[in-house]
């Protein structure tokens, strides 16, 4: 039967095919061709779950209490949690009962917020290359996307200076993310007392994304945006479970600040799921409690992982400075290859898989994304393989044996 007249919304018929839902198809293709791959596409952390963790979702899991629908914004134990752990990490209060809001993870949460603030035709002030769901949930809500472009010379931080004043006068709200996704930039406090002062006198919805804020090394440690005076006032911040603590799979994670915005994104979940299994929620409780030495050790094995590839590649011609924060390196591909064909080419060429940084918007192209999610062993036969096919940075093309 034709089933023409069923067609998908305009809004999903504008929206490309899922990045890393690509990259899937293409590495199921190469291991039906036989390729070993190594897989450093996406970032899927590859260490365990922590065993206090585990212990406590089993006990949880016992509980028959835990296993009716959970309260529509949280129990209010892992609310507390989530508080405690601010307060702990960055000196900032916030009212567990109005100020912080679990999710299905933080993917979830920042689509969700899309929907619930933007209107059709509204502007969305988004950083390009960015996480893919910081603009495709505007876009899906019907927003205008405003592109910010960033650059290397500016360290990738998005400059303010920049953005037409017609365009701040419109816009409803910006979204980015310190440490960055898939830049492993950085921002100073300063960048952050700007973004606030500038959302202020445009009055703008501050959106920041900060999944990485444990992933920090050589002494770093990143800002939060609700530590900056007044940033309460107008800005919401989202956070993870699945880095740090190697959940990726559990989908958990949580927005706090503001109480109206969040409210707002209440309002819609409450509409649209019941909330979080009560389970992975007590689970979730006891990986924020964590000593400080679990948190040592996440940082030892991505710092690791970080200077021995950077030494690597070093070798094979590439200039990549030191990342303060996150499990990525932010790789250039040669003059003359997109990173698309570049990150293709490796594929078949290595069976390595890398994420080519158009996936993440335009300002991405002429790069490709390397996740540390390798142990030192592996990201080694990654360099073997990169010499064996003569894989390397020059300022004109990478040269290969196969060319």
């Amino acid at each position: 039967m034709n089933l023409h007249w069923i067609a998908p919304a305009e809004r999903i018929q504008k929206l490309p095919a899922y990045p890393f839902a690509r990259l899937d198809e293409l590495k199921n293709k190469a291991r039906e061709q036989g390729l070993d791959l190594i897989d450093l596409g996406m970032g899927n952390p590859d260490g365990a779950t922590p065993q206090p963790v585990i212990e406590a979702a089993v006990t949880a899991l016992q509980n028959p209490s835990n296993h009716g629908y959970p309260p529509f914004e949280g129990t209010a134990s892992f609310r507390r949690a989530i508080t405690s752990w601010y307060q702990r990490r960055y000196g900032v209060v916030l009212d567990s009962d109005s100020e912080a809001l679990p999710l299905l993870g933080s993917k979830e949460g920042l689509a969700h917020l899309a929907l619930a603030y933007i209107n059709p035709g509204d502007v969305v002030l988004v950083p390009s290359p960015s996480y893919p769901v910081h603009f495709r949930g505007p876009v899906i809500a019907g927003g205008n996307v405003h592109s910010l472009v960033l650059k290397p010379e500016n360290d990738w931080l998005i400059d303010l200076t920049a953005i037409p004043d017609t365009v701040a006068q419109q816009a409803k709200i910006l979204y980015f993310n310190y440490p960055g996704n898939p830049t492993a930039a950085t921002a100073p406090r300063e960048f952050f007392e700007e973004i606030v002062a500038f959302a202020r006198k445009y009055e703008i919805l501050l959106v920041h994304d900060l999944c990485y804020a444990e992933l920090a090394f050589d002494g770093y440690q990143p800002t939060s945006l609700l530590e900056i005076p007044g940033a309460k006032d107008i800005g919401v911040e989202f956070h993870t479970m699945s880095k740090t603590y190697n959940m990726a799979g559990w989908r958990v994670g949580f927005v706090v600040g503001n109480r109206h915005v969040i409210q707002g994104l209440r309002t819609l979940k409450t509409n649209l799921d019941y909330g979080i299994f009560a389970a992975l929620q007590a689970a979730a409780e006891t990986a924020l409690q964590l000593p400080d030495s679990y948190l040592q050790e996440v940082q030892t094995r991505y710092r690791t992982r970080r200077d021995f590839l950077i030494q690597g590649l070093t070798e094979l011609g590439w200039n990549i400075p030191k990342t303060k924060a996150t499990m990525y390196l932010w790789v250039p591909c040669s003059e003359g290859m997109s990173s698309t064909d570049f990150a293709l080419w490796v594929l078949q060429q290595t069976g390595v898989v890398v994420t080519p940084g158009n996936a993440f918007g335009s300002g991405g192209e002429g790069y490709v994304r390397i996740s540390l999610i390798a142990d030192c062993d592996r990201l080694g036969e990654v360099l073997h393989r990169f010499q064996q096919a003569n894989i390397r940075y020059q300022a004109e093309a990478v040269v290969s044996s196969s060319k």
